[in-house]
């Protein structure tokens, strides 16, 4: 029976001795709150790290095991240090900072914490692949587990894994500061799904990938690896209809009646936060002072109530901002107290929550004003326990709740200014305003709550994911040893091959991507027992200049000039009628001067706009223009629009590398191996028009029709090595052949295999 798969840092029971008796205590913070509904209405199990054992007796250990069991749940064990090295380290030390735009905070030099972070990813994946079966869905939660995506893929290539980031993700200047960038993003990819729960958290990522990965950045998905990655947005929520029935429950209604009359009168002024530097608390305090200095006739009139709930107490740095605090508040209670009363009512301590629902009743105005949030679910607790319509909020824009709650009185939290003035306008708010506005939010937060959030990223995933899994297609095999000796054994070799992407790596320039002494000694040795026709898209010129002294077959412009070996002519496949080409290029240079970095490439029949070097989210917009001014303008019907790695081309019909086979194959002898490598569309033409007893290899991780693939042009040329030395020590005996073989696997990378 398929099932959930639920893994998060931590699992949402905690397991400890007290008192030399075993205690496992469920959570209640924001995430266990948020999937408790998934694992009972699934029958999910959750995976996780459940607190040190380390004080377990061997006896204790099993029995927690089998508990956690009988509750759905598997521990993800790791040591004292590894641990704090993984969490302490990398993910709050690193990642917490970065991604809440911290960036004084962030630790940088913290080799030794990447490397915790990577193993403790890795055993997360084993223990995952471990309960899977076929059919599972897979949901990995926040920022603790960025690399987890990609690893479960790797193990299972056809699981459906979903990943939702809880935390914001920052802007692609902010995040590309970080070392482990591109390891993080591919991390991340290796999901079906994302979901953020802001437009602009998956902005953020789209750009950021594009920056660090060179892929296109799509709006609600990208494509990585041959496979389509969705982006979703989906926001948060809370149990609205628990909350609404704790705020009608007597007992908490009596106690929100006991807070207010201790307030005696005053307007009372809330803010509950985790003790953490992103919370804004210490600006928070600036602004009350700001409020009580400016309104000195309100300083007897309101009440300010910080509920501040400890969190990472270890941590030196939190050790620090707690003491700051500390220290605030007892300054402005010094500056502004009296002996009737003190403005700010200071609270370090957890609350029961049927206590904070009480205050949440009884507070007349919500402060949430975090310098950055992922979402921030005390508004719309606040907003839910509001259950006669009444009360006013008082929101940070760099919360993502900001996108939904637009009723909420909406401030920057750096401006300590607005802040004070917000509280004044929130106490002075008449109650026809806030009926309207609080109205307005409880109907939102009612509608889009914990159980509407959790089941739409759930049937996104389902439509995300592959019906069938990647591995199916016969293109995604490596290749096979079977088959590399089977084209080292051929006793005559016909090679077609790419150059651009497959002999050489891509460059920013076109120019840079000038063969080197290895390649051109590689293609010398291959071609004195082999035919070997190079067929690429570039210029004549180009081909020439770089491969021309070589004793192979070029074929240049996607077929279009072919040289045959040891010939100075070139021949053309047809008479140029390149007539189109003026009004195709005024649009091409229209767009070229409004897109730095771009540049266009003109060839016999074709013109190619290159965007390899331009700013990636500019280029995929001006993409996206190009190609519907062209469509529009050109005659279809004789032109053809071709997509390649970071180029556009725009090129005659019938004018493609397929062309070309049919002149190399009516030179083939019987016997013949052909071979044919490409990475990209344009080499599509030549897989098709090839006869299936061909040996066609696509270089990437794209759809491809192609038998077999490699990873890069470093796997091509290490295939053409070995090939090239086991065939050399086969002159010398089938024994030599396989010694040939071997070494030629050892050198230059760990063999052919993909």
């Amino acid at each position: 029976m398929a099932r959930l798969l639920i893994v998060s840092n931590r699992l949402p029971i905690s397991v400890r001795v007290d008192r030399g008796a075993l205690c496992l205590t469920r959570s209640s913070g924001g995430l266990a709150a948020a999937m408790r509904g998934p694992h009972e209405r699934h029958c999910a199990v959750w995976i996780g790290w459940p607190g040190s054992v380390a004080s377990l007796t061997p006896e204790q250990r099993r029995d927690a095991d089998e508990a956690l069991a009988g509750m759905r749940a598997v521990p993800v064990h790791l040591g004292a240090a590894e641990q704090h090295r993984f969490y302490d380290g990398f993910s709050n030390g690193v990642l917490w900072p970065l991604f809440h735009y911290l960036l004084d905070k962030v630790n940088l030099d913290a080799e030794l914490d990447w490397e915790a972070y990577r193993r403790v990813n890795e055993h997360f994946a084993d223990i995952v692949a471990a309960q899977y079966t076929p059919g599972d869905a897979i949901w990995v939660h926040d920022y603790q587990l960025l690399l987890l995506p990609a690893l479960l893929r790797r193990r299972l290539p056809g699981a459906r894994i979903g990943f939702f980031l809880h935390v914001p993700f920052p802007s692609a200047e902010v995040f590309r500061i970080l070392p482990w960038r591109e390891e993080i993003v591919r991390g991340l990819l290796g999901a079906d799904l994302l979901g953020f729960h802001t437009a602009g958290f998956r902005r953020n990522f789209a750009a950021s990938a594009a920056h660090v990965l060179g892929v296109e950045p799509g709006e609600a998905a990208i494509e990585h690896d041959g496979r389509r990655v969705a982006l979703g947005v989906h926001p948060i929520s809370i149990d609205a209809a628990e909350i609404e029935r704790l705020a009608a429950h007597p007992g908490v209604r009596e106690e929100a009646a006991r807070i207010r009359a201790e307030a005696r009168g005053r307007k009372i002024v809330l803010g509950i936060d985790r003790l953490d530097y992103t919370k804004g608390i210490p600006r928070r305090l600036l602004a009350i002072e700001r409020f009580l200095e400016r309104e000195p006739e309100l300083r007897d009139r309101v009440r300010f109530l910080q509920l501040a709930v400890p969190t990472r107490e270890s941590a030196g740095a939190y050790a620090d901002f707690r003491r700051l605090v500390h220290e605030m508040v007892g300054r402005i209670n010094g500056k502004y107290g009296t002996t009737c009363a003190t403005p700010i009512h200071y609270m370090h301590r957890s609350l029961p929550f049927e206590q904070v629902v009480a205050l949440y009743l009884a507070a007349d105005v919500m402060l949430v004003t975090p310098l950055r949030d992922g979402m921030n679910l005390v508004a719309k607790e606040y907003v839910a326990a509001r259950v006669d319509d009444d009360g006013a909020l008082i929101l940070s824009e760099f919360a993502g709740a900001s996108s939904e709650l637009a009723e909420a009185i909406s401030v920057n939290p750096y401006d300590i200014g607005s802040v004070a003035a917000a509280v004044k306008q929130a106490i002075a708010m008449p109650p026809a305003e806030q009926r309207l506005r609080m109205g307005a939010l409880r109907r939102r937060v009612a509608t889009h709550d914990v159980h509407t959030w959790a089941q739409s990223f759930l049937d996104d995933l389902d439509r995300a994911a592959p019906t069938a899994p990647a591995a199916a297609s016969p293109s995604r095999r490596g290749m096979p040893e079977s088959v590399v000796e089977n084209v080292r054994r051929a006793p005559q070799r016909v090679w077609i091959l790419d150059y651009d992407g497959t002999l050489v790596p891509f460059a920013p320039v076109p120019d840079l991507a000038a063969p080197d002494e290895e390649l051109l000694a590689l293609l010398r040795a291959l071609s004195e027992r082999d035919r070997v026709h190079v067929v690429s898209g570039r210029r004549r010129a180009d081909i020439e200049r770089w491969l021309g002294a070589l004793p192979l077959h070029l074929h240049a412009e996607h077929g279009f000039w072919s040289r045959p070996k040891a010939s100075d002519d070139w021949v053309a496949l047809e008479p140029d009628g390149a007539a189109w080409k003026g009004e195709v290029r005024k649009i091409l240079e229209d767009v070229t001067r409004r897109t730095p970095g771009t540049f266009i490439e003109e060839k016999t029949v074709t013109l190619a706009w290159h965007y390899r070097t331009a700013e990636p989210e500019l280029a995929s917009q001006h993409v996206r223009e190009l190609c519907a001014r062209l469509e529009a303008r050109i005659p279809m019907d004789a032109l053809e629009l071709l997509a390649g790695a970071k180029v556009l081309e725009v090129r005659p019909r019938g004018v493609h590398k397929g062309r070309v086979v049919p002149l190399i194959l009516d030179d083939v002898p019987a016997r013949a191996a052909v071979i044919a490598i490409g990475d990209d569309r344009t080499d599509e033409d030549i897989f098709a028009a090839l006869p299936p007893s061909a040996c066609t290899i696509h270089v990437g991780n794209a759809s491809s029709r192609a038998a077999y693939r490699l990873p890069d042009a470093g796997a091509v040329r290490r295939l053409l090595r070995v090939v090239h030395a086991g065939s050399e020590a086969g002159r010398a005996g089938p024994d030599a052949g396989r010694a040939g073989l071997d070494a030629g696997r050892a050198g230059r990378g760990a063999g052919v295999v993909a």
